[in-house]
């Protein structure tokens, strides 16, 4: 369910007992409260004609992701496939795995058993072989990409290892004087598919931002023919000039500038402002957003790459493709050890080999030292760690999508904010009641009973505070709106009205302008209440600020992390919320490309930054940022672009974010020490350092230093918490 409609239930929820008290149908969404904005400026900031978004750049943006076919958008569904086969090889590995160990020759002689019997050495092979193959797929795969990539890492390493034991071993039992290694590489391939099936499980997969931004689009539009009939089109079949007719409750099908009709239209989805917009006659409209209940009649003067999604899908795209890809902590590891293996393992079949020691000897002693530099616990470090990080950031409210991008935000110096749904609740809450003749809780009723069957944030906000001080609903009669000023209604046979500052000031009805000024610049919503005609007072109301955001603001300077707000509403508003919770720097009335680019220019000046936000809008800027955050209950697109998720859309589990960040990268050092510190002293003695005094590290041993450092990780990953 997306978030219009579930606020629209709850909201209906929250008004059902006042609606059935009321003996009138009231249709409120047309209702204008373009007047209402404190300061007179009629939230210009939500009237995209005087944008119309023409400096973005659209003649180079790939079209192809908004062909729906599925092949386009299955990175998912890729990632859900490569965990399953993961587990898949990992038990048929893990199955094959036990009759290799137990053909073993050093296995039996490890435990004091004898199972030799005659052709063993070649069953052992044939095991080993498809263990090879099949378990070793993946690893062989990624060996090759790396390669293409020019950067050795993981996957090269493990390649490497078990290329090395199988070729070796297959060698010794046709012939070669030597003990296989059949029992190493089977163990290090379950091991290794252990860990990866593990890390994978954890990972929510790819991103899903540039399907769900075209998901925002209907299919299908009400094309007029004449000023009467329609024809249902396919909105990539309209042409800029052509006019449509947007019903009450559908979806905007493209962008374009009013030509008949008065409206509200929803356009959080879009711009993640909660107030919706009132549209009429010449006044643009963004395709994907959501008409009230009026019916408008609109000229297409958008279409295909020219239109506000589209270039936002742009942004996304490019986003994307250019976020650094940072190369894990494991992999930074896995290559040294790729290097050391290859290094050491050629010097020390060069030495033995020039020694006079034979190719037997030196092939054993180079086979092992490359074997060593591959240590199990090396598949299991960061794995676990993994593991347990992310169980326990799900525990926290936290949805980690982007394990690399989550791994480098213990650097983070930077994090900015949007401001509607992120540190504030995006929805109007009474802030003062100022009655002039009659008590503050009779004005309340009076409105509230007039604005109980709307859905506008407004009206919700009194509906809000009227629950609150458990106010009954008074009988309506005769009620009526009157457009771009407000509604009336007969209560108790007199005619009660709630209106905007423009009809205040269009009628001439006296008022206490200071203090409507003192509050306006405070960045308050104001509504009058009239009764025959006559002044009673006002409700301000303002976007109700989160509890836990000023906390956050705290703890984030507390860390030395500067807070920014950037934000598409207007500087009045942004100043207050701003300066209510404290915060560095407020950046407001702010396009999403522009959202994009001050956070471009943070990078670029060498900050680490995370972006938090709930609207489509922020899409671009989270998928740029070094870390980006979207708000649980924020919209599809920027869900699916960020890299971790809120699930209770707390500003405080930002500061959770960077903390479980540092605790995991500490632990992940400490894994990796433990799980490859022996090789100081393993790698020495395998290459037969000490042989000379009789000390030469024998695979048995070493096997059995490599089960201890496998449980050892083990057991450090769980000591892992967040403070």
């Amino acid at each position: 369910m997306k978030k219009e409609e579930k606020e629209k239930t709850k909201n209906s929820k929250t008004n059902e007992n006042y609606k059935m008290k009321t003996h009138v149908s009231i249709d409120h969404k047309q209702m204008d409260h373009e007047h209402m904005n404190h300061n007179k400026d009629n939230h210009e900031h939500m009237n995209h004609s005087k944008d119309n978004h023409e400096h973005m750049d659209h003649n180079q943006m790939d079209h192809e992701h908004m062909n729906h076919n599925k092949e386009e958008h299955s990175h998912h569904n890729h990632h859900a496939h490569m965990v399953k086969d993961f587990k898949k090889r990992f038990f048929i590995s893990l199955i094959i795995m036990v009759p290799i160990l137990a053909l073993s020759p050093m296995i039996q002689t490890f435990l004091n058993v004898d199972l030799r019997f005659p052709g063993d050495s070649y069953i052992l092979l044939f095991l080993a072989t498809f263990l090879f193959i099949y378990g070793g797929k993946p690893f062989f795969v990624g060996a090759v990409s790396e390669i293409k990539q020019k950067s050795p890492a993981m996957m090269m390493l493990v390649a490497l290892a078990i290329s090395v034991a199988y070729i070796y071993s297959t060698f010794t039992v046709f012939g070669l004087a030597g003990s296989d290694f059949f029992w190493e590489l089977s163990t290090l391939i379950v091991i290794m598919l252990l860990g990866h099936w593990l890390e994978m499980k954890s990972a929510m997969g790819a991103s899903k931002a540039l399907e769900a931004l075209i998901n925002l689009m209907p299919a299908e539009a009400h094309l007029l023919i004449d000023d009467i009939n329609t024809k249902d089109v396919l909105v990539k079949d309209l042409k800029v000039g052509d006019v449509v007719l947007v019903k009450p409750g559908e979806k905007i099908p493209v962008d374009g500038i009013v030509i008949k009709g008065v409206s509200s239209v929803n356009e959080s989805m879009v711009t993640g402002e909660s107030i919706p917009s009132n549209k009429s006659v010449k006044m643009d409209v963004i395709g994907g957003s959501i008409n009230g209940d009026g019916v408008l009649t609109v000229k297409v003067n958008k279409v295909g790459e020219d239109t506000f999604l589209s270039q936002v899908i742009k942004l996304v795209q490019e986003a994307q493709n250019s976020k650094s890809k940072t190369q894990r902590l494991a992999d930074k590891a896995a290559k040294w050890l790729f290097y050391i293996a290859i290094i050491a393992g050629t010097l020390t079949f060069t030495y033995w080999m020039l020694a006079g020691y034979g190719l037997a000897f030196a092939m054993e002693r180079a086979v092992t030292v490359i074997i060593i530099a591959c240590p199990h616990a090396l598949g299991l470090a960061v794995p676990l760690v993994t593991s347990v990080s992310t169980s326990i950031a799900a525990q926290k409210g936290l949805l980690i999508r982007n394990r690399t991008a989550f791994e480098e935000a213990r650097k983070i110096d930077t994090v900015v904010f949007d401001k509607t749904g992120t540190l504030t609740e995006g929805k109007f809450g009474v802030t003062n009641i100022m009655a002039n003749s009659i008590e503050n809780k009779e004005l309340l009723q009076l409105a509230l009973s007039l604005e109980a069957n709307s859905e506008h944030p407004i009206a919700l906000g009194i509906v809000e505070e009227g629950k609150k001080q458990n106010l009954s609903l008074l009988t309506v009669e005769d009620y009526q709106n009157i457009p771009g000023q407000g509604l009336q209604g007969t209560i108790e046979k007199r005619v009660v009205m709630v209106v905007s500052p423009g009809y205040m000031d269009l009628h001439q009805i006296d008022y206490d302008k200071s203090e409507y000024q003192k509050l306006a610049n405070q960045g308050r919503t104001i509504v009058f209440v009239l009764r025959d005609n006559v002044y009673l007072g006002f409700i301000a109301l303002s976007d109700i600020i989160k509890t836990t955001a000023k906390e956050a603001i705290i703890a984030l300077r507390e860390m030395n992390i500067t807070s920014i707000m950037l934000t598409g509403d207007n500087k009045i508003v942004a100043k207050m919320v701003g300066d209510a919770v404290g915060i560095d720097q407020v950046i407001a009335e702010v396009l999403p490309h522009e959202k994009q680019n001050k956070i471009q220019e943070l990078i670029s000046q060498n900050k680490k930054v995370v972006m938090t936000g709930d609207g489509v809008n922020d899409a671009p800027a989270l998928a740029i940022a070094d870390l980006g955050v979207a708000i649980g209950a924020g919209t599809d697109v920027a869900i699916e672009t960020a890299d971790v998720i809120l699930v209770r859309s707390n500003p405080l589990d930002v500061v959770s974010i960077v903390k479980l960040s540092k605790a995991t990268h500490k632990k992940m050092v400490q894994n990796l020490f433990l799980g490859t510190g022996y090789n100081l002293i393993a790698l020495p003695l395998a290459a037969g350092v000490l042989s000379g005094i009789g000390i030469i590290l024998s695979p048995a041993v070493g096997a059995v230093l490599m089960s201890l450092s496998a449980i050892v990780v083990s057991i450090n990953a769980k000591l892992l918490k967040l403070k």
